[in-house]
């Protein structure tokens, strides 16, 4: 092994603590690691960093390397967690509020007109869009609004709704499945 001096580059065998020798004393290196620490370790617990012979003897072959990592490396799995994997991946809410800035001058009918134009538009773009769940908040009310959606959404083949999650959106809102293959 090559001859250590003060002022060389070393690094423990052991652990990742480098720095530079600062004195020789009684056959143990002194050793300021990079963190200002002074270690005191003996000559055959450290390699020389700066050492060019060292460094001949194993040539790097980088490109190798990398192409070894990338076929050792697995593909990581996105698991869906069981409480996502049910839930909608839209919801529209109904209430008219949500839908316009302000309710002031319309008549019920009116409300009730613009709510149904939304869904019905909500529902064949979540059909063109090939979204399987969506949730219609509508509200609990006097049920006209619900009984209204339940009408149009029986008009569709390829759809069945049912209450929504209770826990979730309390008895206020339908949950629609679209059928993808109909």
């Amino acid at each position: 092994m090559t001859d250590i001096q003060v002022g060389d580059r070393v690094e423990t065998i052991d652990d990742s603590l480098a720095g530079e020798v600062t004195a020789i004393r009684g056959g143990t290196l002194y050793i300021l690691t990079e963190d200002g620490f002074e270690l005191e370790v003996s000559p055959d617990e450290v390699i020389k960093i700066n050492d060019p012979l060292l460094l001949r003897k194993a040539p790097l072959d980088v490109d190798k390397h990398l192409a070894e990592k990338e076929s050792i490396r697995r593909k990581k799995k996105i698991t869906v967690k069981p409480r996502e994997r049910n839930a909608p991946r839209m919801e529209v809410d109904l209430h008219i509020h949500q839908l316009v800035p302000s309710a002031r001058g319309m008549t019920n009918h009116d409300i009730l007109t613009l709510q149904l134009d939304t869904a019905r538009r909500q529902l064949e773009f979540a059909i063109r869009k090939r979204i399987q769940k969506v949730v219609f908040i509508h509200g609990v009310g006097e049920g006209v609004l619900k009984t209204e959606l339940e009408y149009l959404f029986g008009r569709y083949d390829n759809v069945e709704f049912y209450a929504a999650d209770f826990r979730k959106y309390g008895l206020g809102a339908t949950e629609v499945y679209i059928f993808q293959n109909a």
